[in-house]
């Protein structure tokens, strides 16, 4: 994982914040496929900010954008930000 990597959870009602800060790489992704997994069931939507993440790596979006998690999970998302059109699953 990239060393600067991290995801600051917030929750309001029915909806959950993650901001993604430092480098999204393909451990990174793997961190936020996991994360999202641990809280699906519990939020109607989930917000995903990349607005304080520093660069995205191909092999993050590559491992991001194949799970088979995110794509049962895509219709709940809502990406954010510099790189939310970027992560978002096509």
């Amino acid at each position: 994982m990239a060393l600067n990597f991290k995801i600051i959870c917030h929750h309001n009602s029915d909806n959950l914040h993650l901001k993604l800060m430092g480098d999204f790489d393909g451990s990174s992704a793997h961190e936020l496929i996991n994360t999202l997994k641990e809280y699906r069931g519990f939020f109607r939507r989930v917000f995903i900010h990349t607005c304080s993440l520093s660069s995205v790596h191909p092999s993050g979006l590559d491992v991001f954008q194949k799970s088979c998690d995110i794509k049962q999970l895509s219709p709940a998302l809502t990406f954010t930000g510099k790189y939310g059109d970027t992560i978002a699953p096509q």
